[in-house]
């Protein structure tokens, strides 16, 4: 049996990929993540530790409180979420069904779910903008419950797909436009959709 890469590990878990996230804009400690995640101080440890053992997070500071040491993580920037395939897109997908739950009836949102053939020069173009919008997003982001600020929910992933010959075999999907033979089709592409 294989084993699993260490970084993956630590990234399967929707509560991990959460604290990531919430350490982002500052150092926090386990139990300022219990108390933004509503778990245990025991559980926000185990799982700080396990992103500090696949060198997720770093000690940013310690200090004093309560008699205490208190020691805060921050997320390693440049974590390599982008190089972790289906066990990331699952975790990824549980994540986006607990922040729908948390979603604010009357803010704005942008949904977008697309499957798209365009040249590798727009590609390139697209995936560029994502990323320095994103960039600047987490640039701006704030420690949780910062005065001023909205918690806000992002999942984004881009990536080119493999072409596959489809696999028709009855009338029905052999007469749409665009399945003849040696076509290539985009199996029901949709239009990217913006919701507010």
């Amino acid at each position: 049996m294989t084993e699993v890469d260490p970084v993956l590990r630590a990234l399967a878990h929707p509560l991990r990929l959460r604290m990531l996230s919430l350490m982002w804009p500052g150092p926090m400690s386990a139990a300022e993540l219990a108390r933004e995640l509503d778990v245990s101080h025991a559980l926000a440890s185990q799982h700080l530790r396990r992103l500090d053992a696949a060198g997720l997070v770093e000690l940013a500071e310690e200090r004093m409180r309560r008699g205490g040491r208190e020691r805060r993580y921050r997320t390693v920037r440049g974590a390599p979420l982008s190089e972790h395939g289906p066990l990331l897109a699952e975790t990824l997908a549980h994540t986006l069904r607990e922040r729908i739950g948390r979603r604010a009836d009357d803010g704005e949102k942008v949904i977008v779910d697309a499957e798209l053939w365009v040249d590798p020069r727009t590609w390139q173009d697209f995936l560029a903008r994502l990323a320095e919008l994103t960039a600047g997003l987490h640039d701006a982001a704030r420690t949780p419950h910062s005065p001023g600020t909205t918690p806000v929910g992002v999942s984004v992933m881009a990536f080119a797909l493999q072409e596959t010959a489809p696999d028709r075999t009855d009338d029905e999907d052999r007469s749409r436009p665009g399945a003849g033979a040696g076509g290539a089709t985009s199996g029901g592409a949709a239009a990217p959709r913006s919701a507010s």
